[in-house]
């Protein structure tokens, strides 16, 4: 009988621990489960400059603003003043991973404004750029529309980079 009654004691003992576990065990995979939101519009901030090397390119940097990581997933969408059209994407550049901003950091893109060979058509002057955000799902934000450099010139052959964490990344496409 007493065999029994410690069999049993022996049995709710492990029983409890096994409960405790798994709370603990669930409690930690939520917390780990809390989804880090993509840079968007509403946490960030974006600007594009000239810069002196690549010839015909320019950087787009997006800072998070926000309180909390984001991910600045993917590439920007980009569109140069009223066109219709996205500008192409530099496949090559695709980073190991998607580059995580923490409050106040950016992330990069290369812009190829044009072929540096004159071998680009349609060449144009523009004044804002249209950038969209990958929100993570496969889908689009709104644009947000940033004023370009005087004298940016554009033609058929610009091209955007993927979103890189260091500026030198984004400029050697």
């Amino acid at each position: 009988m007493r065999t029994a009654r410690l069999a049993a004691t022996g049995l709710t003992l492990t029983a409890a621990l096994l409960v405790g576990t798994a709370a603990t065990t669930a409690a930690a995979q939520a917390a780990e489960a809390a989804p880090v939101p993509a840079c968007s519009l509403e946490n960030t901030k974006t600007t594009v400059q000239n810069v002196p090397r690549p010839i015909n390119h320019q950087l787009l940097t997006v800072t998070n603003t926000g309180s909390e990581r984001c991910f600045a997933y993917g590439h920007p969408s980009l569109a140069f003043d009223a066109a219709q059209n996205v500008v192409p994407v530099v496949d090559e550049s695709i980073p190991q991973a998607v580059v995580t901003l923490e409050p106040g950091e950016s992330a990069y893109a290369g812009i190829n404004l044009s072929a540096a060979d004159g071998s680009g058509t349609d060449g144009r002057y523009a004044s804002v750029l249209r950038v969209s955000y990958d929100e993570g799902d496969g889908t689009q934000s709104r644009a947000r529309t940033v004023k370009l450099p005087e004298g940016t010139w554009v033609d058929s052959k610009a091209a955007v980079t993927y979103w890189q964490s260091d500026v030198d990344l984004a400029l050697m496409w």
